[in-house]
């Protein structure tokens, strides 16, 4: 079980990224989640809509370093992985180590680069290292990446390959404010200056431990057996052309783990995998032409799925 002192330190940090965020309490939990899961995020919306200020937050609350990399169409993978350079006095090859050696990686509009750039993290987020010329360099612990994306019909954008989809625990969009939440932004302090005022909540010695505690956190045969039932939902759903892998009822199971630590409690409710599912699910699941979307789909097969 956590530790008394840290599930406070967590229930201040997540208050405290929402005085930032305005709005958006549920948006911030699945940002911990993801975190606390081992795993990585992607924040899917239009430009100017919080993604940044949400990473940005999070990092800063956590007392995590932090490095953000923007996407462009000349972006190349050397300028986010690092680099060997020879060093003529020591006449060896030398490695310069890329922003994503940090332990929070903004990747700021992820679609915008090409997808030769984009797989470049690839190895990052399913190994925690990087392969340089024959050379793997151990990425730092915690090794957490938030992407942000625009919607694919916007102008210069190239859709995500679904391997690397695969890679994120989570998507989710923050949308607009709610006109209350808007007001008080529009009134308010700068977020970059406030940002910049924050104190840490937790140390990373703190976030490795919470990390531990959620793999502490128990899931029942029958919560075991309704996920994979809806995995098994998925693979025959009208509309689904591609279902649910095993590794997608892998990271549903971590991602309610985590969910119900932070709720305070040591096992995992179907509530739990319900309010997970279709930020786990709807971005792995590849529709028919004509299905609706992704989104759609996930809320279909899980009310198709009854709770024993």
């Amino acid at each position: 079980m956590l530790p008394e002192h840290l599930r406070g330190a967590l229930d201040r940090a997540q208050t405290q990224v929402n005085a930032l965020v305005l709005g958006k309490p549920h948006e911030v939990r699945l940002a911990f989640v993801a975190l606390l899961s081992d795993g990585h995020l992607l924040i899917e919306d239009l430009p100017g809509l919080g993604k940044t200020t949400l990473a940005h937050a999070l990092a800063a609350t956590l007392g995590l370093e932090f490095q953000r990399v923007q996407f462009t169409s000349d972006l190349l993978p050397a300028d986010v992985v690092g680099v060997s350079v020879f060093d003529p006095q020591a006449r060896r090859f030398e490695f310069h180590p890329g922003p994503v050696f940090t332990q929070v990686l903004l990747a700021d509009e992820i679609n915008r680069a090409p997808p030769r750039t984009q797989s470049a993290l690839l190895e990052a987020m399913a190994e925690h290292q990087v392969t340089v010329d024959g050379t793997s360099h151990a990425l730092p612990a915690p090794f957490f990446v938030i992407a942000t994306q625009n919607p694919v019909d916007l102008s210069g954008t190239y859709p995500l390959p679904d391997s690397q989809l695969d890679r994120f625990l989570l998507r989710l969009a923050l949308g607009y404010p709610s006109g209350e939440a808007e007001r008080a932004l529009l009134a308010g302090e700068d977020r970059r200056a406030m940002i910049a005022q924050v104190r840490p909540l937790l140390t990373v010695d703190d976030v490795l431990a919470a990390r531990e505690a959620v793999k502490a956190v128990h899931a029942s045969e029958s919560l075991v057996a309704y996920v994979q039932a809806l995995l098994e939902r998925s693979r025959r759903h009208p509309g689904v052309r591609v279902g649910l892998s095993p590794r997608a009822g892998l990271a549903l199971l971590r991602a309610a783990r985590a969910y119900a630590l932070l709720l305070g409690r040591g096992h995992v409710r179907p509530d739990d995998v319900q309010a997970l599912f279709s930020a786990v699910a709807a971005h792995r699941l590849v529709a028919e032409a004509d299905a609706g979307s992704d989104e759609a789909l996930a809320k279909a097969i899980l009310h198709a799925v009854p709770v024993d």
